[in-house]
């Protein structure tokens, strides 16, 4: 058994700014990762562009310096790597943690390295663990097929083919522009009557001027029934429509995994997803476990974002340092 003071499970920039603000207050946490740090970022589109400035991306008070003003996947990448090594931040990666466990006044984690098990004691646990782990779910027959995947890296392997996104949001609109830039044939299958209002301003009038000129293919109020290794079926106000498909692209969110708070015995609200916790300390229903970054929203992960997630850590760095005294 390996003592900590304090372990973080999920090594994303709330994480990692968890990790900081411990440190601030003369704790130093171990992070357990079952990835690579950042891992939600590394798994973005190979040229996504952030939302966010870079400065809103920043933590640790480390300066996050770009070319551009809205900084890129490898731009993130880089910049978190750069902090985890200037704040010396302890991270066992590849490592899952299989379960938490409350013993006393402390916990007792189980994690699996290299198909090892490996057990640690701590007196705090702070669970940021994210969603994007878990892909939404459209139910219907045909989705585990092969050609069938939740997440999108680049455009290249689709030239010439028929491609299904299924989505109207930012994940599948930036699909859609690379697939089309790269030559597929594209078809955008969305269950809202009009755009929604999240997408990136920026990139909605070209998407729009594709789909005015029949470059691209938009179906608004389409709800898929379902997939076959050739076609898709979808309906558009209740009339049953076809449309040719080599690939589908389901970009329909993800929701954070429960699991393992539920299996801790976190109060979780199942209607919207959200654990109770603390607003003021993001201590939950169990002594001394916090959660930290867009867990805390549940089920809304349009809610919290690393902009306004990365503070979390502060809180609860204070909260943990007022039981130190």
């Amino acid at each position: 058994m390996i003592k900590e003071k304090a372990i973080i499970v999920g090594a994303g920039p709330c994480g990692l700014s968890c990790a900081i603000e411990l440190q601030n207050v003369g704790i130093d946490p171990l992070i357990i990762e079952k990835a690579s740090i950042v891992n939600t970022i590394y798994e973005f589109p190979t040229h996504q562009t952030f939302f966010s400035t870079s400065e809103k991306l920043e933590i640790g008070d480390i300066a996050f310096i770009t070319a551009k003003q809205k900084p890129q996947r490898l731009d993130a990448l880089a910049y978190y790597r750069s902090v985890a090594e200037r704040q010396n931040l302890r991270i066992q990666s590849f490592t899952e943690v299989m379960g938490v466990q409350k013993n006393g006044s402390t916990f007792e984690v189980k994690t699996n390295y290299k198909n090892d098990e490996v057990f640690y004691e701590a007196d705090y646990v702070i669970m940021a663990t994210g969603y994007y782990d878990q892909p939404n779910k459209l139910n219907i027959p045909g989705e585990t097929l092969p050609i069938v995947a939740h997440y999108f890296k680049e455009g290249h392997p689709y030239q010439g083919q028929h491609v299904v996104v299924i989505g109207g949001k930012n994940s599948a609109i930036d699909a859609s522009l690379e697939l089309h830039k790269a030559g597929a044939h594209v078809t955008v299958l969305y269950r809202g009557s009009t755009y929604s209002k999240s997408v990136k301003p920026w990139i909605l009038p070209l998407f729009d001027s594709l789909v005015q000129k029949g470059e691209i293919t938009m179906k608004f109020n389409a709800n898929v029934t379902e997939i076959t290794s050739k076609q898709v079926h979808f309906q558009v106000d209740e009339k049953e429509e076809i449309v040719q498909s080599d690939f589908v692209f389901a970009m329909i969110g993800y929701r954070p995994d429960l699991a393992l708070l539920n299996h801790i015995g976190v109060d979780i609200n199942w209607d919207n997803g959200r654990p109770h916790y603390h607003r003021q300390t993001y201590e939950t229903n169990i002594d001394n476990l916090y959660i930290a970054g867009v867990i805390t929203a549940g089920f809304n992960n349009n809610k919290i974002f690393i902009e306004n997630g990365k503070f979390h850590g502060k809180a609860i760095a204070k909260d943990i340092q007022s039981k130190q005294s």
